[in-house]
């Protein structure tokens, strides 16, 4: 597999969907048990090409590679460490997620059943300085709950097997917010019933691979967690 060809294209992918604007942003895979591949500091990802990327080591070494890792992977690092089934990050910043990251709606009534299946329960991790220490803490209570983090007034964060799997969750997740945001301007989001959410998991158990961890629970009556 060409890990740098894949890796540049969902660069500029997410350049292009307006996932990211200018040096926003950070991608990596896993390319060995110990090795990652990432995208380095300070380059657009609109231009960024093959010999831009960088390989660092799972404590954040450099390498190989003429450039400096961002300061940000340290929230990657610590989903490898975390998640031996994770074998790509990205990081962005979606305009309609991140708004919900950064307002106090939460982006989690399950009105959608394919987001149900798909996603499930979308966490907001609590803010933290970027770039610090304080990112890896807010984000190890739920990186194994979930393959994806909404980051409270910063951005949002997904993770899979592969970096098509975490760019597809990104992907699912941005258009999930918009959706949402679009339904909130007429008369809010009508949330599925309990019921109606258990025949989803019922009707397609052989159908999504949905993580036990990750299905919506419920405390009391129609109360959605």
């Amino acid at each position: 597999m060409n890990y740098k060809k894949e890796l540049v294209e969902v660069c500029h992918k997410i350049h292009s969907k307006g996932f990211v604007a200018a040096t926003d942003g950070n991608v990596s895979i896993r390319i060995d048990k110990n090795k990652i591949l990432c995208t380095p500091t300070s380059v657009p990802k609109e231009k960024i090409k093959s010999s831009d990327l960088i390989v660092i080591s799972l404590d954040g070494d450099l390498i190989s590679g003429k450039r400096k890792p961002s300061t940000e992977i340290k929230m990657h690092l610590a989903i490898y460490k975390n998640r031996s089934d994770v074998n790509a990050v990205i990081h962005a910043h979606p305009v309609y997620a991140t708004a919900f990251a950064s307002s106090k709606l939460a982006l989690d009534v399950p009105f959608l059943p394919e987001v149900i299946l798909s996603i499930g329960k979308v966490p907001v991790c609590k803010y933290a300085t970027p770039s610090t220490e304080e990112v890896v803490n807010s984000i190890l209570p739920f990186v194994d709950k979930t393959n994806l983090l909404l980051l409270q007034n910063h951005g949002v964060v997904t993770y899979g097997k592969t970096l098509e799997e975490a760019y597809y969750l990104l992907e699912k997740l941005e258009h999930t917010a918009k959706i949402f945001s679009v339904a909130m301007s007429f008369e809010g989001v009508r949330p599925l019933t309990k019921s109606q959410i258990e025949k989803l998991y019922e009707i397609n158990e052989t159908t999504y691979k949905i993580s036990q961890k990750n299905k919506l629970t419920f405390k009391k009556k129609g109360e959605i967690n």
